[in-house]
């Protein structure tokens, strides 16, 4: 899917064993590594690897700038509930209304994977994703998975 919006920023899906992909990940396990008090292990985390993000098992997406990756998220799709996943902006975009065109592309994903609700977490070092989440209509849940570094659990219904 390549986002309609007029400018140099796009989002598209990728293999999520491309570099594009990969280096994005690897800066948003650093970001996260930086600003969780107890640091960042992706092997501590719960999984989104290449095989749970490639259709039909679920879809990775990068956002451009021009040439440059400099964004991410990803869906697993699950039936009738889908998860978001690795969802991380470059600090140099943020600010621009890119976090919502690249939530609102990750639901519609997912809504046309077939599912009817989405679920998240995030932790509350990331105070802008709690916002946007909270936001774009996401309601607190109970701890879905054991996801060591979640300190909050999100859902909405699309």
């Amino acid at each position: 899917m390549t986002d309609d919006h007029p400018s140099d920023v796009r989002i598209a899906s990728a293999d999520p064993d491309s570099d594009a992909v990969r280096a994005c990940f690897l800066r948003y396990f650093r970001e996260l590594d930086d600003v969780l008090a107890v640091g960042f292990d992706p092997a501590k985390s719960t999984s989104a690897d290449g095989d749970e993000l490639r259709p039909p098992r679920g879809i990775a997406l990068i956002v451009w700038d021009g040439a440059a990756p400099v964004g991410c998220g990803a869906v697993k799709f699950g039936g009738e509930t889908a998860e978001i996943k690795r969802m991380w902006l470059d600090p140099a975009v943020r600010g621009r209304g890119l976090s919502r065109r690249l939530l609102t592309a990750l639901e519609t994903h997912a809504r046309e994977s077939g599912a009817r609700s989405v679920l998240l977490d995030t932790n509350d070092a990331l105070t802008s994703a709690v916002g946007l989440y909270r936001g774009a209509g996401y309601v607190a849940v109970a701890p879905y998975n054991d996801n060591a570094y979640a300190t909050h659990w999100f859902s909405k219904t699309l």
